[in-house]
C-alpha cells in the first residue's frame, strides 16, 4: 500500500514557515511530485491560503486554535479528506507559531491513518534575530521556542544575514546544545534545497503528554481587522512605528491610496515587508502578539481609514 510522506513545519511566529512552504511547493512541482498542504491559523481567517492558492496545490485549513490544543480532533478528519481525495506523495503541515511539535506529532499519529502515512519529521525554523533577543520575551514563549528546537529533526537558522558572524556561531552553539541530533543549516529567506531536507534521518520522538502550550498559557492574542477603504502609506508607516514590542507578527493585505491593487504585507519582529499584488484581494489584516490593547489598535486602524490628512 502506498504511503504519503508527512512533514511538520514548525517555528515561532514570523520565523519564515510560510516562505519555506512556498519554496517547498515550487521544488516539489519541479520534481513532479503531488503534494498537499494543511495550514493551521490562530485566528478565524487565513492570509497564507491566498498565497498557497497561487501555487495550485490541494490545501486545507484549521482555524481558531493550535493543532496541538483546541482543534486536534479536527486534524484527523482533514488529513483523511486530503488522502482520500488525492493521490499524494507528501503532505506538509504548517503549524501556528504557538504549536508544541510533540503534540502535533501525537495528533497526526491516528490509528486510522498510521498505515497511510510515513512520518518524515519536524522542520523547525528559527529567526536568529529573535533568538538573539529572546530574553526580552516572556518565560512561556522562551520555553516554547526551546521546545520547538529540542524536538526538531531539521533546524533552519533563518535570517542569517540579520546577525553578524559571531552571533551566528553563538546561536549555532546554543541550539546544538539543546539538540545535538538535528541537522542545522543557516538560511536566508528559508532557501535550502528540498532534497537536502528530505534526505535527513529523523530521530525518535517521545510523547510528552501534559505539556500544553495553549494560546491562553502563552498569552498570545489575535486581532482580525478588515479595511473598508485604502489608507495613506505615510500614516500606515507611522502606525507601525508606534506599535509596542509585544506585537510579534502582522500579515495581510493593505491597499494604499497611491495604488490600484493591495499589497501583501508581512511584519515580523519590527521588520515590515511588502509585495504589491496584481489583483484585488480581501483587505484582511491579522495581528498576533501579547498584552495588546485590542480596542486601541482597532481605533488606530479605523482612524487610518478616516483620516487621510
Amino acid at each position: 500500500m502506498k504511503t504519503t510522506e508527512v512533514y511538520i513545519l514548525g517555528g515561532f511566529l514570523g520565523s519564515g514557515k510560510t516562505t519555506l512552504l512556498q519554496h517547498i511547493i515550487r521544488e516539489e512541482k519541479v520534481a513532479g511530485r503531488k503534494i498537499a498542504v494543511l495550514v493551521n491559523e490562530l485566528g478565524s481567517i487565513s492570509i497564507d491560503s491566498a498565497i498557497i492558492k497561487k501555487e495550485g496545490v490541494p490545501y486545507t485549513e484549521l482555524f481558531d486554535g493550535c493543532i496541538c490544543c483546541t482543534i486536534s480532533e479536527k486534524l484527523e478528519a482533514q488529513l483523511q479528506g486530503l488522502l482520500s481525495s488525492n493521490d499524494l506523495d507528501a503532505i506538509y503541515i504548517e503549524t501556528t507559531g504557538a504549536a508544541h511539535p510533540v503534540e502535533v506529532v501525537d495528533s497526526i499519529m491516528s490509528p486510522l491513518l498510521v498505515h497511510q502515512i510515513q512520518y518524515k519529521g519536524i522542520i523547525t525554523v528559527v529567526d536568529l534575530s529573535r533568538w538573539k533577543d529572546r530574553r526580552e520575551l516572556s518565560p512561556q514563549i522562551r520555553q516554547l521556542m526551546i521546545e520547538q528546537i529540542k524536538h526538531a529533526d531539521i533546524i533552519l537558522l533563518n535570517k542569517a544575514d540579520k546577525v553578524i558572524e559571531e552571533e551566528q556561531g553563538s546561536a549555532l552553539f546554543e541550539i546544538q546544545t539543546l539538540n545535538n541530533k538535528a541537522f542545522c543549516v543557516f538560511t536566508n529567506h528559508c532557501k535550502v534545497p528540498l532534497q537536502k531536507l528530505q534526505k535527513q534521518k529523523i530521530h525518535n520522538i517521545k510523547s510528552e503528554k501534559g505539556i500544553k502550550h495553549t494560546i491562553e498559557s502563552l498569552q498570545l492574542q489575535t486581532i482580525l481587522y478588515t479595511f473598508q477603504q485604502p489608507v495613506k502609506y505615510e500614516l500606515f508607516e507611522n502606525w507601525l512605528k508606534s506599535l509596542p514590542d509585544t506585537v510579534f507578527r502582522i500579515k495581510g493585505y493593505v491597499r494604499f491610496t497611491h495604488s490600484q491593487y493591495p499589497y501583501l504585507f508581512q511584519y515580523s519582529y519590527g521588520t515590515p515587508v511588502m509585495l504589491q499584488e496584481l489583483m484585488n484581494m480581501p483587505l484582511n489584516l491579522v495581528i498576533i502578539g501579547k498584552e495588546l490593547d485590542q480596542e486601541l489598535i482597532r481605533e488606530q486602524l479605523q482612524q487610518l481609514e478616516s483620516n487621510q490628512e
